[in-house]
């Protein structure tokens, strides 16, 4: 065999070699074949589970060490009440005009969440959760402990209550309070409560989804409603019985008291930010109450959209002056609207009347600017302590 012919076949050869060797590793990545894994290891595919594994087991003991740490400090709120149930079986054919038989039935039931606050005995829910001044409320710990809530302090403001109850000799266990002054949208948040007034200690986890909100708040339990603005939302799941509890960050702090639920979306829930809560403790520490400035309205803001198509100013639409007010004695009447406060517009995106109201104290003197009826009104009154 000539030199030239062993060349041309040690060429053949090799290149035989080089296509298997190709082929394999292109079957071996393609379709599973890992018998190049025993020479060749893929450093994709043995780092990348481990990376994805170790940032879910990061978050879940986030998870878990925030519950664990938060959790004692959580509360259910139940009242107890007793009303009339009408009798259904007792049917009179020839008694259609009387008034219907019933009986008084007690009702306990499960209708929102708290924290303690203090060891001395000081929980936090909210106003609308605690709303009816003839029943009976109690707490219950995470541990079944139950305590008679001895005193009630509601909020004129804001959605938010103080209830007082002994712990006779028991280690209550406050919960720590964060900053909601430099809050993002994005970032993670816990909360915890009663949910559906039913599910005690449900924990669920989601995102700040937007900060500065407005809403109106209320208790399906209760019947209250009440606007606040100024809150934060959050994807967390939120639902009936979940107010009054904590909004937490990763490191176990309240930065929210959860109030409402949004009745025509998924998955969004409002809490009130914790620099309110931490202003009306500071003041209540001081004072044993909750001492607020009171003008006496019930309102509803008008935005630029709204007056635009209504040809009226922006500002806040009076639907209920409060006899005896400090508004009721300086005229005010239902249908104005106040566009100026002091000379500071009234509008959605500074917080409204009652972002201002809560920055006067009790005794100052205010100028309202009225639009009633096409026409500006000056009138002046003196801000009063709220009494229930």
């Amino acid at each position: 065999m000539s030199r030239m012919k062993k060349i041309l076949i040690g060429i053949a050869v090799g290149i035989v070699i080089i296509a298997s060797v190709v082929s394999g590793a292109i079957s071996d990545r393609l379709f599973g074949y890992k018998i190049l894994d025993q020479f060749f290891p893929s450093r994709q595919g043995s780092l990348a589970p481990s990376l994805t594994q170790q940032r879910i087991l990061t978050e879940e003991s986030v998870v878990i060490e925030v519950a664990e740490k938060a959790s004692p400090s959580v509360v259910t709120v139940s009242v107890t009440k007793t009303q009339r149930v009408l009798d259904l079986f007792e049917f009179d054919p020839f008694g259609i005009f009387q008034q219907p038989s019933g009986r008084e039935q007690k009702i306990e039931q499960d209708i929102g969440t708290g924290f303690i606050v203090s060891q001395d005995g000081l929980v936090v829910s909210n106003k609308h959760v605690v709303s009816d001044t003839q029943a009976k409320y109690r707490v219950i710990t995470k541990d079944d402990q139950e305590f008679e809530v001895e005193k009630i302090y509601r909020d004129p403001v804001n959605d938010l209550a103080i209830l007082k109850i002994n712990p006779a000799g028991n280690n209550l266990k406050p919960i720590e309070l964060g900053d909601s002054s430099n809050l993002k949208v994005g970032q993670f948040v816990m909360a915890i409560g009663t949910a559906l007034g039913e599910f005690r200690h449900t924990v669920t986890t989601g995102v700040i989804s937007g900060l500065g909100r407005g809403i109106t708040a209320g208790s399906p339990f209760e019947g209250y409603v009440e606007r606040l603005d100024n809150v934060i939302q959050s994807d967390a799941a939120i639902n009936p019985g979940n107010s009054g509890g904590p909004l937490l960050n990763s490191a176990g702090q309240v930065i929210g008291v959860n109030v409402a639920v949004a009745a025509q979306g998924q998955n969004i829930g409002f809490a009130i930010p914790i620099n309110i809560l931490k202003e009306s403790i500071e003041n209540f520490n001081k004072t044993g109450r909750f001492e607020r400035a009171f003008l006496g309205v019930r309102y509803r803001m008008i935005s630029q959209d709204l007056a635009l198509l209504n040809e009226v100013p922006q500002g806040a639409y009076i639907v209920e002056v409060v006899s005896g007010s400090p508004a009721d004695k300086a005229g005010v009447k239902v249908g104005d609207i106040i566009t100026k406060l002091d000379g500071e517009p009234l509008l959605e995106e500074n917080g409204g009347l009652a972002k201002i109201i809560s920055q006067k104290k009790i005794g100052d003197w205010v100028k309202l600017t009225i639009w009633r009826n096409g026409e500006t009104l000056e009138l002046e009154t003196t801000l009063e302590e709220f009494k229930e």
